[in-house]
């Protein structure tokens, strides 16, 4: 059976198909393009099945964009991406509301947020108006124009960018936006011999443009609803939020984890898990993710700026004894 014909099958296949092997599918289909960091392939993954968006901050040309689109293409969902700027206005990336003579009354013309998909580039570019405005319709899953509610497509997958070492014109998101995302992600330099690979290849445009898709929406949703099923036993909630007010009571720090980014671990923990193959979770799901989900969560006391928020989180999950 040929590539295409495998793909095709998969699609028609009652979604009783394993899920690992559907999973699986899809971050080596992504991993067709981005070469080397199936680590953060699969952290992607994660937040998707778990209904979360990703914040990439990392320096320019490592694959930050080529990752969000080929998730979409993996998919088959749509994809849009948006570069931010100063002087975008809220209404740019939402929509607009446009008076039709022929109907006489206001038809909503969306914009280019509703996408399954969406890139939003440069994000601490744009003024805090705008970037409350697309933190808003990731919380709430629709927007909001002229007292009417459009909702956003499902699945709905934002992937944030910023250049942590470009500062001037930027407007840095506060924390209560942060919170918003679920993961915070590096993609990092390639190793030298994919780096090579690269080079020698030409680029990884006419892959990505050849990406076939290996999910589709209903299956994708189908596998967002199983991930929600996973169980997560009461001993490893009680871990989670024992670490959870680790970092709450911690001198390293001036706000600990919030309510919903405990939230976020525990849906992310779940995903893990299940892209793991299991119907459970355990303490090494935790583990691996709380530095990831809660790094970007928490805010460093003055004086200790140069400890990385994520170390601080490593330091505080050591400490917390693990459940047996």
């Amino acid at each position: 059976m040929s590539e295409r014909e495998a793909v095709e099958s998969r699609l028609r296949t009652p979604i009783a198909l394993d899920a690992h092997e559907l999973i699986r599918a899809l971050e080596d289909n992504v991993c067709r393009v981005i070469h080397g960091k199936r680590d953060v392939v699969r952290l992607a993954v994660v937040s998707l099945l778990a209904r979360g968006h990703v914040l990439i901050e990392d320096v320019p040309g490592v694959g930050k964009t080529t990752l969000a689109h080929a998730l979409a293409r993996s998919l088959g969902l749509s994809f849009q991406r948006i570069q931010f700027t100063s002087d975008l206005l809220p209404s740019d990336i939402i929509g607009v509301s446009v008076y039709d003579q022929s109907e006489r009354r206001f038809r909503f013309t969306p914009g280019p947020l509703f996408a399954h998909v969406v890139l939003a580039d440069e994000i601490n570019r744009a003024t805090p108006k705008t970037q409350s405005a697309l933190l808003e319709a990731m919380s709430e899953g629709w927007v909001s124009v002229d007292r009417d509610r459009h909702p956003l497509p499902r699945p709905f997958l934002v992937i944030a960018t910023q250049n942590p070492l470009e500062h001037e014109g930027t407007f840095p998101l506060p924390e209560s936006q942060l919170d918003r995302f679920l993961m915070s992600l590096e993609v990092g330099y390639p190793a030298r011999e994919h780096e090579r690979d690269l080079l020698m290849s030409g680029g990884v445009e006419a892959a990505l443009e050849s990406l076939p898709p290996v999910l589709d929406e209903r299956l994708l949703l189908e596998l967002q609803q199983r991930t929600a099923m996973v169980r997560v036993a009461e001993k490893l909630v009680d871990y989670m939020l024992e670490i959870a007010d680790a970092t709450r009571a911690s001198s390293e720090l001036a706000l600990g984890v919030s309510p919903r980014g405990l939230q976020g671990l525990y849906r992310a923990v779940q995903a893990l898990a299940f892209c793991r193959g299991r119907d459970f979770a355990t303490p090494d799901d935790v583990q691996e993710l709380a530095p990831r989900v809660l790094g970007h969560r928490i805010v460093v006391r003055r004086g200790r700026d140069e400890t990385s928020p994520r170390r601080i989180v490593r330091r505080i999950v050591r400490r917390v004894a693990v459940p047996v």
